[in-house]
């Protein structure tokens, strides 16, 4: 890592961009072989008895070392096992987040995620609410969000993001890791790949509607990008030490995002089209696609299409005087900037294949059809001053 703990949790006081930042609760952070260990003697040293939050997957993953090691370190424990939905997809809704509240008795003193993004979803939502910390032990390299605050479920069929809280530590086992399936690998480079128009969201947002911005964090976040990116060739080959750079990437990411208390520095109109096709897939009853490769393919369709409209909607918008986006007159280059900091959607896509994985939303089962009506209403989904907002906006799709 190019980066530290401690190094980050200073950016909360004492940014190059003068602006405070929110403080990183995070205690402890490991991404080594053994760390499944590790957790069990740090939770032992702080806690009595625990929860551990999975699914049968993750449970076989690592769950059954983790509460082995907690019995020989004599914590108690209890298995929360998240039980599927009916196309057999474990997903972050009411009836999970009600199975985990149950789960956690008043005697309970913290709940451990043990698995990818949807049960940590799960598990930091349900310690919220029971005022209690969870530990973070991901299985995959598969999300950006194992550190995050924010928990996005799905709620009366709505993706929302709820503020809940961080992991107090996150320990990632390498040797569980590379024994992830290599589905989840892709998502999670799929996601790290959406910075690519997530950035370039942010800082549009930001020039166009005065949203906070920190140049610093946005730094960071391309570290993130960039450290994945170049790692293509070893996850291609599932080379140890490019699951480990991987993983990294993600909680960098993750805690960026946790520095700026919001989602904007990962999270741009890819994000939104790719929570429009699951909110879809939930409505019609079809098996969840893996986030981070809906947001990937995602990536390439909003790259094509900023590539193609954003620059002469701007100048329609700002002859036209329409607000808030007539506020861009004069900063045109700064929105061709902008936009020369998004690669092609094709280069998008050679990426994904580059490591063998899908790249275009008909690959994953997604419509021409369904694509076309999230371009159209994806936007509405979160108050952002967003690319794909402004086209819809100035009626340029």
């Amino acid at each position: 890592m190019n980066w530290s703990l401690d190094d980050l949790k200073r950016l909360a006081t004492d940014c190059p961009c003068g602006q405070p930042h929110q403080a990183i609760p995070l205690e402890h952070l490991e991404v080594r072989p053994g760390a499944l260990a590790k957790a069990a003697a740090w939770i032992r040293a702080r806690y009595g008895r625990v929860v551990l939050v999975m699914d049968e997957h993750t449970r076989a993953a690592a769950g059954d070392a983790l509460a082995q090691a907690l019995t020989d370190h004599g914590v108690l424990w209890t298995a929360c096992l998240i039980e599927p939905n009916g196309q057999g997809d474990v997903v972050a809704d009411e009836r999970s987040i009600v199975q985990a509240l149950i789960a956690t008795g008043p005697d309970v003193e913290a709940l451990v995620a043990v698995g990818s993004g949807t049960l940590h979803d799960i598990a930091r939502f349900a310690s919220s609410k029971m005022r209690i910390p969870f530990v973070s032990v991901p299985t995959a390299p598969s999300v950006d969000g194992f550190t995050s605050a924010g928990a996005p479920l799905i709620v009366r069929g709505i993706k929302t993001t709820y503020q809940t809280q961080a992991p107090i530590a996150l320990f990632a086992d390498t040797d569980v890791l590379e024994r992830a399936p290599k589905e989840l690998v892709w998502a999670g480079f799929g996601d790290v790949i959406g910075k690519f128009t997530s950035l370039a969201d942010w800082a549009f947002g930001a020039i166009a509607a005065g949203e906070p911005y920190c140049a610093h964090l946005a730094g960071l976040t391309r570290e993130a990008l960039e450290t994945a990116v170049a790692q293509a060739d070893g996850l291609a080959r599932a080379r140890t030490d490019a699951i480990r750079s991987l993983m990294e990437a993600l909680i960098l990411s993750g805690l960026v995002m946790l520095l700026f208390g919001q989602s904007h520095p990962a999270s741009g109109g890819e994000h939104h089209l790719s929570h429009d096709w699951e909110m879809e897939f939930l409505r019609s009853g079809r098996r969840q696609i893996l986030h981070g490769l809906k947001v990937a393919a995602a990536c390439g369709v909003i790259a094509d299409v900023y590539h193609a409209h954003v620059e002469s909607a701007v100048a329609e918008a700002v002859r036209a005087g329409q607000a808030p986006w007539a506020s861009l007159a004069g900063r045109e280059e700064e929105v061709r900037a902008i936009l020369g900091s998004i690669p092609s959607g094709d280069h998008v896509r050679a990426l994904m294949r580059r490591i063998g994985a899908p790249a275009e939303p008909s690959e994953l089962g997604i419509e021409r059809s369904l694509v076309t009506a999230s371009l159209k209403r994806a936007h509405k989904l979160r108050n952002r001053y967003t690319m794909l907002r402004l086209l819809n906006e100035t009626n340029a799709l």
